[in-house]
Parts: C-alpha cells; sequence; structure tokens
C-alpha cells in the first residue's frame, strides 16, 4: 500500500463573519428596549399634557387679543382677561419652559449614561461582549438606533412646545431669539438631546460606573449650554447699524419684535469714537429730562453723536438655528467616536 503525503496547506481564519447591520437591529432592540419603551412613553404623556394645557392658553390668548378697547384705552374686562392670563396661564407655562429646557440632560443622564455602563457595571460584558456581532458593532448599534430614536422623538417635541408656548411670546415681551426660546425649538432642541445622549454615553463608558456618569453628564452639559450662549453671538449672522434705522423717531422698533443688540458704541463728527465721557453727560440729561417729541437718537443727533449697534435680526433664526445644530452634531460624532474607541481600547 502506497500512502500519500499532501503537503500542509496554510492556516486559514475559522472565525465566523460579522452579522449583518441589519441582524444587529433585533438583539439592539432587545438590550435597549426598556429606554425604548420609556422615554417615548413619558414625552406621549407630556405631549397629552402640553395639548390639552395648550388649547386652553391658545383659547385664553384670543380672547384677550379680540377684546374690544374703549376710546380711552382698555376696558376693565380686558384688563381682567390679562390678568387672569398672567396669573394662570403664565405659572405653568413658565415651569414647562423650565422643564424643557432640563429635558435633554435629564434623557442624556437616565439614557446615555446606562448605556454602555451597566454592562461594565454589572460585569455582563464579559458574555455579551464575546458574541458574533462584535465589540465596536455593538456599541454602534445601540449609539445609532437609540440616538437617532431620542433625536426624532426631541424635534417632534420641541414641534410640539413651540405651538404650545407661542402665546407667551407676545404677552411675556420674548422672541425666537430669547434664549430660553431659541433653545427649545427648530433644530437646536434635538441637536442637544442628542449632544446630551452621548456625553452621558462617552461619560458612562469612561467611568464604568451608572451613577457617576449621570452626575458628570450634568455638569458637562450645563458647561456646554453655558458655552453655547457665549458664542452664539459670534455667528455670521450679525448686522450692524445706527440706531435711527433700527428704530423710528420714538424709540419704536421698526423691525418685528425687538432685535437681539449685542453691543452698542457711539461716534462722534467724521465717524470718530465719542468721549464716553460726553455722551454719559447726555444720556443722563436726557433720562432726567427726556424730550416729549424727540427721541434720544434725535437728541444725540443734534449734538454730533450717533448711536450705532451690532445686532442679531429676527429673520436670522433659521440661519442660526442651522448653525448651532451643524456644530452640535459634529461634537455629538466625535463623542461618539470617542466611545467607540474606549470600548475597543476595554476590549484590548
Amino acid at each position: 500500500m502506497t500512502v500519500r503525503t499532501m503537503p500542509a496547506q496554510p492556516a486559514q481564519d475559522t472565525a465566523p463573519p460579522p452579522l449583518p447591520w441589519r441582524r444587529m437591529a433585533w438583539p439592539t432592540w432587545r438590550q435597549q428596549r426598556a429606554t425604548l419603551i420609556s422615554v417615548p412613553a413619558v414625552l406621549a404623556a407630556v405631549s397629552i399634557f402640553l395639548l390639552i394645557f395648550g388649547l386652553k392658553i391658545h383659547h385664553d390668548y384670543a380672547a384677550l387679543v379680540n377684546c374690544p378697547l374703549n376710546p380711552g384705552g382698555q376696558s376693565g374686562a380686558c384688563a381682567k382677561l390679562f390678568s387672569n392670563f398672567n396669573s394662570t396661564d403664565w405659572p405653568l407655562g413658565n415651569i414647562c419652559a423650565i422643564l424643557m429646557g432640563l429635558a435633554p440632560v435629564l434623557i442624556g443622564a437616565f439614557a446615555g449614561a446606562p448605556l454602555l455602563a451597566r454592562e461594565l457595571e454589572n460585569g455582563t460584558f464579559r458574555y455579551a461582549w464575546t458574541q458574533g456581532f462584535g465589540r465596536e458593532r455593538q456599541a454602534i448599534a445601540k449609539l445609532a438606533l437609540v440616538g437617532a430614536t431620542l433625536a426624532v422623538l426631541a424635534g417632534a417635541f420641541a414641534a410640539l412646545f413651540a405651538w404650545f408656548s407661542q402665546p407667551f411670546l407676545y404677552t411675556e415681551q420674548m422672541n425666537v431669539l430669547t434664549e430660553t426660546v431659541f433653545d427649545t425649538r427648530g433644530l437646536v432642541f434635538p441637536a442637544f438631546t442628542l449632544v446630551a445622549f452621548a456625553i452621558g454615553a462617552f461619560l458612562g463608558m469612561l467611568f464604568r460606573r451608572i451613577i457617576p456618569a449621570m452626575a458628570a453628564t450634568l455638569g458637562v452639559y450645563l458647561a456646554l449650554r453655558l458655552g453655547a450662549w457665549a458664542v452664539r453671538g459670534q455667528y455670521p449672522v450679525t448686522a450692524v447699524t445706527g440706531n435711527a434705522d433700527l428704530f423710528n423717531g420714538y424709540g419704536t422698533p421698526r423691525l418685528p419684535g425687538f432685535p437681539w443688540i449685542l453691543n452698542t458704541w457711539y461716534t462722534g463728527p467724521g465717524g470718530k469714537p465719542a468721549n464716553q465721557s460726553v455722551v454719559s453727560k447726555l444720556l443722563d440729561q436726557y433720562q432726567s429730562n427726556p424730550h416729549p417729541k424727540l427721541s434720544l437718537t434725535r437728541t444725540l443727533a443734534q449734538q454730533g453723536v450717533t448711536e450705532w449697534n451690532r445686532y442679531i435680526p429676527l429673520s436670522r433664526f433659521w440661519p442660526m438655528q442651522f448653525i448651532e445644530a451643524g456644530w452640535l452634531l459634529v461634537l455629538a460624532l466625535a463623542l461618539v467616536a470617542a466611545t467607540v474607541w474606549l470600548v475597543r481600547r476595554r476590549a484590548a
């Protein structure tokens, strides 16, 4: 008998190929179903409340706007309607606005921080990360599915809250550029929600503990909100003009609503900077004895002083929304990439 020998073949990788992305949706849903059910349920309950209470607010506001006026001014019935609106509708609306401002960081703390930290804290990552999905692919699937869901829900919720709070813009002398209004509508609110979620997930992976990650998420998010407000006035959407163009002769804005005035300065004849002591003296004189027919602008102009303003008109609301939502989205993607890198490093 002749024995035939075969040359040795190089060893081949016998590891199974990673599962396709479409098959990762179901395990991700099974693992994160508590978050994906509880957050929409809470938002749905709050939405029902806002809808019911918002209908009452809009009804009261319509009655206030359509209230007939006496020839001499506001009637007693109209004054009572305005007083009731401010004493009943506005306090509850103000509380809703405060909670709306806290919603992104609450979602980030309770949905983002435990996303990966729970497995690390409980030690179940030793089993979960050895499955056929791959560690990084599992992290990306969780972050993408939960983050996208939260962003879509936040966008719809922001649209409802914008309708809910619209009457208060007129009665409380606010506009869409007011900080508490700008942050809770348009594209910025879902962008802040997504960033808060990404911050929570990153800190959860960094600290590997849920409670410290939740506390740190609150602090980092508040610092981010303060930083966003500080840089918002530097967006390339500003306009510069004198008060003679911005206001009419009696100090009433020509533009609808009050624009966001960033800074004011004064120039004298020839466009040179005016003496600040002279300007202060003129301002004090006008405030102590205002002219019945001339505005402050025209009073200063008679002395050769022009008041200039750098401001953001209300028409720049959407450009500002796109700018802020853009850099927030970049920040969220950077945090997601850093989280995946931490997962890879932890696996190593």
